[in-house]
Protein backbone atom coordinates (compact mmCIF):
# COMPACT_ATOMS: atom_id res chain seq x y z
CA UNK A 1 0.00 0.00 0.00
CA UNK A 2 2.81 2.38 0.85
CA UNK A 3 4.39 1.64 -2.50
CA UNK A 4 1.23 2.50 -4.42
CA UNK A 5 0.77 5.82 -2.63
CA UNK A 6 4.37 6.77 -3.31
CA UNK A 7 4.02 6.01 -7.00
CA UNK A 8 0.70 7.82 -7.42
CA UNK A 9 1.52 11.05 -5.59
CA UNK A 10 4.49 12.44 -7.50
CA UNK A 11 3.21 11.17 -10.85
CA UNK A 12 -0.12 12.93 -10.46
CA UNK A 13 1.54 16.11 -9.31
CA UNK A 14 4.07 16.02 -12.14
CA UNK A 15 1.50 15.40 -14.86
CA UNK A 16 -0.83 18.04 -13.41
CA UNK A 17 1.95 20.62 -13.32
CA UNK A 18 3.11 19.80 -16.81
CA UNK A 19 -0.40 20.06 -18.25
CA UNK A 20 -0.99 23.35 -16.47
CA UNK A 21 2.27 24.78 -17.76
CA UNK A 22 1.45 23.68 -21.30
CA UNK A 23 -1.98 25.33 -21.11
CA UNK A 24 -0.46 28.54 -19.73
CA UNK A 25 2.16 28.53 -22.49
CA UNK A 26 -0.52 28.01 -25.17
CA UNK A 27 -2.65 30.78 -23.67
CA UNK A 28 0.35 33.09 -23.79
CA UNK A 29 0.82 32.30 -27.48
CA UNK A 30 -2.86 32.98 -28.20
CA UNK A 31 -2.69 36.29 -26.31
CA UNK A 32 0.37 37.37 -28.28
CA UNK A 33 -1.20 36.41 -31.62
CA UNK A 34 -4.42 38.28 -30.80
CA UNK A 35 -2.59 41.38 -29.57
CA UNK A 36 -0.20 41.55 -32.52
CA UNK A 37 -3.02 40.84 -34.99
CA UNK A 38 -5.16 43.64 -33.59
CA UNK A 39 -2.23 46.05 -33.45
CA UNK A 40 -1.34 45.38 -37.09
CA UNK A 41 -4.75 46.70 -38.04
CA UNK A 42 -5.06 49.66 -35.68
CA UNK A 43 -1.64 50.71 -34.34
CA UNK A 44 1.70 51.93 -35.70
CA UNK A 45 4.32 49.36 -36.61
CA UNK A 46 6.42 50.11 -33.51
CA UNK A 47 3.54 49.05 -31.30
CA UNK A 48 3.15 45.78 -33.22
CA UNK A 49 6.87 45.15 -33.02
CA UNK A 50 6.87 45.91 -29.29
CA UNK A 51 3.97 43.55 -28.65
CA UNK A 52 5.63 40.79 -30.63
CA UNK A 53 9.05 41.27 -29.05
CA UNK A 54 7.60 41.58 -25.54
CA UNK A 55 5.50 38.48 -26.09
CA UNK A 56 8.46 36.48 -27.33
CA UNK A 57 10.48 37.62 -24.32
CA UNK A 58 7.60 36.57 -22.09
CA UNK A 59 7.55 33.10 -23.66
CA UNK A 60 11.32 32.80 -23.29
CA UNK A 61 11.13 33.94 -19.66
CA UNK A 62 8.37 31.45 -18.84
CA UNK A 63 10.17 28.56 -20.52
CA UNK A 64 13.49 29.45 -18.91
CA UNK A 65 11.91 29.76 -15.47
CA UNK A 66 10.08 26.43 -15.71
CA UNK A 67 13.10 24.48 -16.96
CA UNK A 68 15.56 25.96 -14.48
CA UNK A 69 13.22 25.51 -11.52
CA UNK A 70 12.39 21.95 -12.54
CA UNK A 71 16.08 21.12 -12.87
CA UNK A 72 16.89 22.74 -9.53
CA UNK A 73 14.21 20.90 -7.59
CA UNK A 74 14.43 17.55 -9.38
CA UNK A 75 17.17 16.55 -6.95
CA UNK A 76 14.60 16.53 -4.12
CA UNK A 77 13.41 13.15 -5.38
CA UNK A 78 16.82 11.72 -4.48
CA UNK A 79 16.85 13.46 -1.10
CA UNK A 80 19.54 15.98 -2.00
CA UNK A 81 19.46 19.70 -1.36
CA UNK A 82 18.02 21.79 -4.19
CA UNK A 83 20.61 23.50 -6.35
CA UNK A 84 19.33 26.95 -7.18
CA UNK A 85 21.87 28.78 -9.25
CA UNK A 86 21.48 32.50 -8.65
CA UNK A 87 23.39 33.38 -11.80
CA UNK A 88 20.62 31.79 -13.93
CA UNK A 89 18.01 34.11 -12.46
CA UNK A 90 20.21 37.17 -12.87
CA UNK A 91 21.19 36.14 -16.40
CA UNK A 92 17.53 35.69 -17.37
CA UNK A 93 16.65 39.22 -16.33
CA UNK A 94 19.86 40.60 -17.85
CA UNK A 95 18.97 39.05 -21.23
CA UNK A 96 15.43 40.43 -21.10
CA UNK A 97 16.60 43.85 -19.98
CA UNK A 98 19.32 44.05 -22.62
CA UNK A 99 16.88 43.11 -25.42
CA UNK A 100 14.45 45.78 -24.21
CA UNK A 101 17.23 48.37 -23.98
CA UNK A 102 18.58 47.46 -27.42
CA UNK A 103 15.14 47.68 -29.03
CA UNK A 104 14.57 51.06 -27.35
CA UNK A 105 17.93 52.41 -28.49
CA UNK A 106 17.35 51.22 -32.05
CA UNK A 107 13.83 52.67 -32.03
CA UNK A 108 12.19 49.50 -33.31
CA UNK A 109 9.64 49.03 -30.52
CA UNK A 110 7.48 51.02 -28.18
CA UNK A 111 8.39 50.56 -24.51
CA UNK A 112 4.73 50.50 -23.47
CA UNK A 113 4.02 47.81 -26.06
CA UNK A 114 7.01 45.80 -24.85
CA UNK A 115 5.62 45.88 -21.32
CA UNK A 116 2.16 44.86 -22.51
CA UNK A 117 3.74 42.00 -24.47
CA UNK A 118 5.59 40.89 -21.37
CA UNK A 119 2.23 40.78 -19.57
CA UNK A 120 0.94 37.95 -21.76
CA UNK A 121 1.64 35.70 -18.77
CA UNK A 122 -1.00 37.59 -16.77
CA UNK A 123 -3.60 36.96 -19.48
CA UNK A 124 -2.68 33.27 -19.49
CA UNK A 125 -3.07 33.05 -15.72
CA UNK A 126 -6.54 34.57 -15.93
CA UNK A 127 -7.51 32.08 -18.64
CA UNK A 128 -6.29 29.21 -16.44
CA UNK A 129 -8.10 30.62 -13.39
CA UNK A 130 -11.37 30.90 -15.31
CA UNK A 131 -10.90 27.36 -16.63
CA UNK A 132 -10.38 25.99 -13.13
CA UNK A 133 -13.33 28.03 -11.86
CA UNK A 134 -15.53 26.58 -14.60
CA UNK A 135 -14.59 22.99 -13.78
CA UNK A 136 -14.89 23.56 -10.03
CA UNK A 137 -18.27 25.30 -10.08
CA UNK A 138 -20.11 24.07 -13.17
CA UNK A 139 -18.95 20.47 -13.13
CA UNK A 140 -18.57 20.40 -9.33
CA UNK A 141 -15.06 18.99 -9.51
CA UNK A 142 -12.46 19.55 -6.86
CA UNK A 143 -9.24 21.29 -7.71
CA UNK A 144 -6.37 19.09 -6.62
Amino acid sequence: MNEIDHKEGPALFSVRGDATNRRIFRSMIVAIILAVGASLLFAPWRVSTGLLLGGLLSLLNHYWLITSTTAAFSVLVNGEKPRLNLIQYVLRYAVIGSVILLSYKLGIASIAALIVGLCSFVFALFVEAFREFYFAIIHREEII
